[in-house]
Formats: structure tokens, C-alpha cells, sequence
């Protein structure tokens, strides 16, 4: 039947995840690029280390 409604299945991939984090970690970055790269990350299906 497919997704709730309402549910965001979309995933980025590893590669925009890693560009994301680099823009987290960026001092240069603007608040708004640092948004986007918090939103990058949360949508980001990464495998976590324990």
C-alpha cells in the first residue's frame, strides 16, 4: 500500500551526508547552510558505530 500519510521515506545518500557534517563542522558556514545540513543528516540512513 505504499507510506502513511504524512511519512517522509526519502533518504539522502552517504555521500551528501559527508558534506553535511563537513558543513556542520565549518566555522565559515552560515546558519543557514547548517539548517540544511541538519536536515541532510536527519533524512540520512547511515550505519552507526557502537
Amino acid at each position: 500500500m505504499g507510506a502513511k500519510k504524512g511519512t517522509n521515506t526519502k533518504q539522502s545518500s552517504a555521500a551528501m551526508a559527508s558534506k553535511a557534517s563537513k558543513v556542520l563542522q565549518s566555522n565559515s558556514s552560515s546558519k543557514t547552510a547548517k539548517s540544511l545540513a541538519g536536515s541532510v543528516l536527519s533524512q540520512a540512513h547511515l550505519n552507526k558505530k557502537k
